[in-house]
């Protein structure tokens, strides 16, 4: 199929900054894109050809946009699973497809799968409530401490928390969760595979995260992970099984605990462009963003190697602020060699709301580091008004 310059219709469902860098890409290779976001802010309502606000859990909304578009992919997943199904039954194609998105939406769903397919996770227990893990702590099934996940919509640091005692469970929602087994860790990492049509098969370099302690998100994402080259292979090996295990299309991004020991477990994965691969835009030879679509397109994979040393700071608003939003010292990081900043275009902060990102690149690993910590503590993501 011509995608190039033609009447083809990529539709994306969800409008946010991912779908705003996605829609960089279309408009490199002028393909015509629909993008559906229930808000009329959406960051990604500037870049496509057609946008249309309505609900992506709406069955008839996601069925009617679906129908006007050649070819559908997702930047979010929490979209309407029965829509996209019919969908595909009348033939459209869709990437990931709904059989994935499935299995992944629900987080129980997500680790009942890796245990039955021999991927390495740490121990859970799936509970259809609140009350019913409560039981399960009153007739000593499950022991402090823990890390409570919300089963389904969880997203930026909601829905995770570390259960020490019966005291941290009281504001949590009466919702479907699960219980994992606090795993003793050296490094988060994680490892993007990027997978086409026709089955041909890519990962990025292992990256490493280190997260803020209070919000649960992640700060710094460094590529090249500061790790031994064994571990860095075993990580990518098993990114290669889970990406295989679930068939997918598109991006994968596979998040890992490296444990004391070196043994490599399964967190979570997120089956579109990620937070951990927004460092590819400056620093890899094809970003992310433009292997989600050519994977989805089935056009041939690009180089997924780094040309050099990449490190990405999240910009999230700062606590304490709310309302329109200012990007204090945002002149004086741009004075910096290799540092580029991306704005996502949403017009009002609130404390740990993802505001953009900045990517430092330098041959040099240790100057990166330090140019990012400069970076993190120059730049202020605020408003005119503090609470």
């Amino acid at each position: 199929m011509n995608y190039f310059s033609s009447d083809f219709k990529l539709g994306i469902l969800g409008g946010g900054q991912l779908g705003k860098m996605l829609l960089a890409e279309t408009r490199k290779f002028d393909i015509q894109t629909f993008v559906l976001d229930p808000s009329p802010e959406a960051p990604a309502q500037f870049g496509c050809n057609q946008f249309f606000e309505g609900s992506l859990m709406h069955f008839e909304t996601v069925y009617r946009f679906g129908k006007m578009v050649d070819l559908l992919t997702i930047e979010i997943e929490n979209v309407n699973l029965e829509a996209l199904l019919k969908l595909e039954e009348e033939g459209l194609p869709i990437y990931p497809s709904p059989k994935t998105l499935h299995q992944i939406q629900n987080k129980g769903r997500q680790k009942d799968f890796y245990a039955d397919n021999d991927i390495p996770t740490s121990n859970f227990k799936r509970f259809v409530s609140l009350k019913s893990l409560q039981e399960a702590i009153k007739n000593d099934e499950l022991d402090f401490p823990f890390v409570w996940k919300c089963a389904q919509f969880g997203y930026d640091g909601t829905g995770v928390k570390i259960c020490r005692s019966a005291l941290d469970l009281v504001k949590l929602p009466d919702v479907e969760c699960i219980a994992e087994d606090r795993i003793p860790f050296k490094n988060e990492l994680a490892v993007i595979v990027a997978r086409s049509v026709s089955g041909e098969v890519k990962t990025y370099p292992v990256v490493e995260m280190e997260f803020h302690p209070e919000a649960n998100q992640v700060e710094y994402v460094i590529c090249p992970a500061r790790i031994d080259e064994k571990v860095a292979q075993k990580a990518q090996e098993i990114a290669l099984k889970v990406s295989e295990s679930f068939n997918h299309v598109g991006l994968l991004a596979v998040e890992m605990f490296q444990t004391e020991n070196d043994e490599i477990l399964v967190n979570e994965v997120a089956p579109r462009p990620h937070n951990s691969g927004h460092y590819s835009i400056e620093a890899s030879y094809t970003s992310q963003f433009e292997n989600h679509l050519r994977a989805i397109l089935d056009l041939p994979l690009g180089n997924t190697a780094s040309k050099v040393a990449g490190i990405m700071v999240n910009l999230v608003g700062e606590e304490g602020f709310s309302g329109q939003v200012i990007y204090e010292n945002i002149e004086k990081i741009m004075a910096i060699d290799g540092v580029t900043p991306h704005i996502y275009g949403k017009r009002e902060t609130r404390p740990f709301r993802k505001m953009g990102h900045v990517t430092i690149v330098n041959e040099d690993m240790m100057e990166a580091r330090r140019i990012a910590e400069e970076v993190k503590n120059s730049i202020r993501v605020i408003s005119g008004q503090s609470q």
